[in-house]
């Protein structure tokens, strides 16, 4: 490299430095006590309610008393008898499986079997597809 002339350095110098800290760190134990004994002034605070619970069970809200007082029995509308016997009847009158009824109407067995057990919640559409499959009214019959 004789004969290049002076070599100049073409780069910034880098400095690396920690994190400030954080507030979560500067409220630690070993922090707090650092402090104490360098005598710094430290400021404390007791908040009210801090590190219980009491707010959440303790009282009842008007919501809690409401339901208490409810005597309403609320619950969904279910497949009338009337209805699981029709379906039953057409599809054996066809001689369909729950599972072959289901596949013809594009819907699961469980469906089927829920219509026929009386536990389903009534759905028109689905209704509509059993009269069609099994050719028969479901609807109306009173």
């Amino acid at each position: 490299m004789s004969g290049v002339g002076s070599l100049t350095q073409d780069w910034d110098p880098v400095v690396l430095r920690k994190k400030a800290p954080t507030a979560a760190a500067k409220k630690d134990e070993k922090a707090v006590n650092a402090a104490r004994r360098s005598g710094a002034e430290i400021e404390t605070q007791k908040k009210y309610n801090a590190g219980t619970n009491k707010a959440a069970s303790s009282s009842t809200s008007l919501n809690t008393k409401r339901l208490d007082d409810d005597t309403e029995n609320l619950s969904h509308e279910k497949v009338p008898t009337e209805l699981k016997k029709a379906i039953m009847q057409a599809r054996m009158d066809k001689k369909l499986t729950q599972a072959q009824l289901a596949q013809l109407i594009n819907e699961k067995p469980q469906v089927i079997q829920e219509y026929e057990s009386g536990k389903a919640i009534p759905n028109q559409q689905i209704i509509g597809k059993l009269e069609r499959a099994l050719g028969t009214k479901l609807r109306g019959k009173k």
